[in-house]
């Protein structure tokens, strides 16, 4: 039957990737991949032999009406970006929002994610949050720092280990001084960290450290009696 699943790939630890995932990855008719080089040595990893090609951010417009076409055709494929979920700050959403529109079955399988482990071991409530993800780069930054330090939610974003340091001060600045966070990298990997603490705090320990790894940025929610 032709489909569309969405498989999460594991965020470092190959054991953490699931027998479900691997089983789709064997049946289906094509692989849609972030990086085929990155993913090809999972694959070849667990023996699976699938054929694969690109889809990531700078082809998806392109390829999704052909891909679309091809699973109405009868063809079943997988989604697998570099690690984690497929759709979370990476390309799915477009395939999935138009095969949702021509009622091709879209199935997402449960497993690794970056955001929630860091979320849990942060200490801070899982209760209500919101993930916000990346930040943009330059145009809408500052306002959307702006928006988000008036939140009672926690907050989760993610970010590059070259531009930590910069979002750690752009966060005390907007923030204030008493907002503590955490900073997760290298999650399920030989060097897993969590660091805890007030930004200053943060800012302190990570200034001038070489930081390697995905980097996942947990901070409280406001205090709505606190002034910033």
């Amino acid at each position: 039957m032709s489909s569309l699943f969405i498989v999460p790939t594991p965020i470092g630890n190959l054991e953490d990737i699931t027998f479900r995932a691997i089983r789709i990855l064997k049946e289906v008719d094509l692989i849609l991949a972030e990086d085929t080089r990155n993913s090809g040595t999972l694959l070849k990893h667990f023996g699976i032999e699938t054929k694969m090609t690109s889809y990531h951010q700078h082809n998806e417009h392109e390829m999704t009406p052909k891909l679309v076409q091809q699973i109405k055709e009868g063809q079943s494929m997988a989604v697998i970006s570099d690690s984690g979920t497929p759709g979370i700050s990476d390309a799915a959403y477009l395939l999935i929002r138009e095969c949702i529109r021509q009622q091709i079955s879209v199935t997402c399988l449960p497993g690794a994610t970056a955001f929630l482990p860091a979320l849990i071991v942060s200490g801070f409530p899982t209760n209500d949050f919101l993930f916000a993800g990346f930040l943009p780069q330059k145009k809408g930054r500052q306002s959307r720092l702006r928006e988000l330090s008036e939140e009672g939610q926690t907050i989760i974003l993610y970010e590059s280990p070259n531009r930590l340091e910069k979002l750690l001060e752009e966060l005390r600045i907007i923030f204030g001084e008493k907002r503590s966070a955490s900073v997760s990298r290298e999650l399920t990997k030989l060097f897993e960290e969590t660091k805890r603490g007030t930004l200053p705090e943060l800012i302190h320990y990570f200034k001038g450290k070489k930081v390697k790894g995905e980097i996942v940025v947990v901070i409280e929610g406001r205090n709505k009696n606190d002034n910033q």
